[in-house]
């Protein structure tokens, strides 16, 4: 008798083998007890997960003497032909190789005759997605309304294609992948009866290598016994699989655990010697990875797709390294897996992605960092003076830097944040804060004479350059800025009316008035005075650059899309155009 392959002789002959697709089965199961047969069905999902096995199954319990029927008996001649593929009444069609639209229209001519001898005809065209759109359009009109005793049952995999006219006038139903453990539960039951020796392990990982695929999982099964002589081990399922060799993945896990990049370089040399391809090894260290993941949570090491003192090495190495360094550790190799999938040079990117992902055991906790817990850092070159105390971050609690003096002047910084509340000082930043305001932020412009009120002068013109940045410059037109009982006064040279124009534009002089309430308090009372001094004439070139600056749209955009402000003017030698 001729062999025939697993794949075919354990082809489900009815809707309780189907299996993985327990919805589905519940469905049709249910319309054919009540009567309730539609017109035409789709069928769609990966390939080898049962769609046209299905179609069959439906047929026949359609058109089955004792029928219609829950399940087909396999038994009358109406089941015997159609298993056989010589039914006359059940039309099987490739749509790859029936895409033609004269084809189509020739189908749908005979179609419009009765059953030969069945309860119905009962069309199945597989991979429905290959008809060409004027094949599709001559299916409209007979699969909307079809004859009596007709129905259609379309199979595709690129459910996407098929058009919504269609997909319109059938009821669809979607074939999931099967899940692994319900794959090797069938698997184990074929070894049983074709007296093939294998582990769980063995049938767990051809589970997996069939991707949710039945047909591609017996394939394999079949191809490995034939190897095997009728037994399967755990190496040979692991090779013959494309697997490599897991004692390499043990040892990339431990070196990348441990922070070991020279490690890591010399396994991705073996990698590159044996000739492996580094994307594919790439994603089974993934997965590797994951097995750990799942170790690391107390997962038990017999559900892992490895032969048992294997997975009892892994499952020492995860609770060894942890679930939260594994969880970063896959992740990070995740963020990575595009890039290496993408890469022109797959052994290059791979080992970036292995060494990015060795210098994670270095990290530390923020939250020990923010304890007080000492921090990892280089230490200095021996030419290289200590560096002080102070250069090492300090805990967020620290008290704030000292302002910056006066106005800003046109290259962009972070705009000056609201004062946070005094907190008390570190040594960390003590000697930032003894240290004079110009030694830390340099001598920056001020106007030419201010009388300052403690600090609270400061407090105006920080709070100035945090409300409305460009009225600094501005300020820096004045002669003088005084304070005294009668509230802040702005001295404006003599005659000089562009000063006060520019401060009573918009919503300049709001600002100015919330700025001194801040630092005098409510109700403080803002002058606008005329000096004696001579007239600082608005047009000379600092105060050109100075308008400019701060009246450019596109400066201040820039500004308010960065949270920025200006810091200095330069002139460059191509000068300022003025057009």
């Amino acid at each position: 008798m001729t062999y025939q392959v697993l794949a075919r002789k354990w082809r489900p002959q009815n809707f309780s083998s189907l299996v993985g697709q327990g919805p589905i089965v519940t469905a049709l199961r249910n319309a054919l007890k009540e009567g309730r047969i539609a017109q035409a069905y789709l069928f769609s999902g990966i390939r080898g997960v049962g769609k046209t096995t299905a179609a069959r199954v439906l047929a026949k319990a359609l058109n089955c003497e004792k029928g219609p029927a829950a399940d087909p008996c396999n038994e009358c001649t109406a089941c015997i032909e159609i298993t056989r593929g010589s039914d006359m009444d059940v039309i099987e069609v490739d749509a790859a190789t029936y895409s033609k639209v004269e084809q189509v229209r020739e189908l749908t001519e005979s179609l419009k005759y009765g059953p030969a001898r069945d309860r119905y005809k009962v069309v199945v065209l597989d991979e429905v997605h290959r008809l060409s759109r004027q094949a599709f359009d001559a299916l409209l009109k007979i699969v909307e309304e079809p004859p009596p005793h007709l129905v259609f049952i379309f199979a595709t995999t690129e459910i996407e294609a098929v058009p919504a006219t269609i997909l319109s006038r059938c009821q669809e139903f979607h074939f999931r992948r099967v899940p692994a453990i319900e794959v090797a539960s069938l698997l184990r039951e074929i070894c049983t009866e074709e007296d093939i020796e294998a582990s769980e392990a063995a049938l767990r990982l051809i589970a997996r290598a069939g991707e949710g695929s039945v047909r591609d999982a017996v394939a394999l099964l079949d191809q490995l016994a034939t190897f095997g002589s009728g037994a399967i081990s755990d190496e040979e399922a692991i090779r013959l699989l494309g697997g490599l060799d897991t004692a390499l993945f043990g040892k990339l896990l431990s070196a990348v655990v441990s922070g070991d990049g020279a490690g890591v370089a010399a396994l991705v040399r073996r990698v590159e010697d044996e000739g492996w391809d580094p994307r594919h090894v790439y994603g089974q260290f993934l997965a590797f990875c994951r097995d750990a993941l799942h170790l690391a949570l107390g997962g038990d090491p017999g559900q892992v797709d490895l032969p048992a003192e294997e997975a009892a090495t892994l499952a020492a190495t995860a609770r060894g390294a942890g679930y939260e360094n594994l969880l970063r550790l896959v992740h990070q190799l995740l963020q990575s897996e595009a890039t290496v999938r993408r890469s022109e040079t797959g052994a290059l990117a791979v080992e970036i992605a292995w060494l990015r992902a060795a210098e994670l055991p270095k990290l530390r906790r923020i939250e020990e960092i923010l304890a007080g817990g000492p921090m990892a850092a280089t230490p200095p070159k021996a030419s290289e003076p200590a560096r002080p105390a102070a250069s090492t971050p300090a805990p967020r609690e620290s008290a704030p830097p000292p302002r910056p003096a006066a106005a800003p002047t046109a290259a962009v910084a972070p705009r000056a944040a609201a004062r946070p509340a005094p907190a008390p000082e570190t040594p960390a930043v003590a000697a930032a804060l003894e240290a004079p305001a110009a030694a830390v932020f340099g001598n920056l412009p001020a106007p030419r004479s201010v009388s300052r009120d403690g600090d609270r002068m400061q407090v105006f013109l920080d709070e100035v350059s945090r409300l409305k940045q460009p009225l600094v410059a501005y300020l820096e037109h004045a002669l003088e800025l005084r304070s005294g009982e009668r509230g802040l006064e702005i001295v404006s040279p003599a005659g000089d009316g562009w000063l006060e124009a520019k401060l009573h534009r918009g919503n300049n002089w709001q600002v100015l008035e919330q700025a001194a309430a801040e630092a005098w308090g409510p109700g403080t009372a803002l002058r606008l005075v005329e000096g004696s001094g001579a007239q600082k004439a608005p047009q000379q070139l600092g105060s050109v650059k100075l308008e400019m600056v701060a009246e450019n749209p596109t400066i201040q955009t820039v500004l308010e899309i960065f949270q920025g402000r200006v810091e200095k003017v330069e002139e460059h030698r191509s000068g300022l155009r003025e057009d």
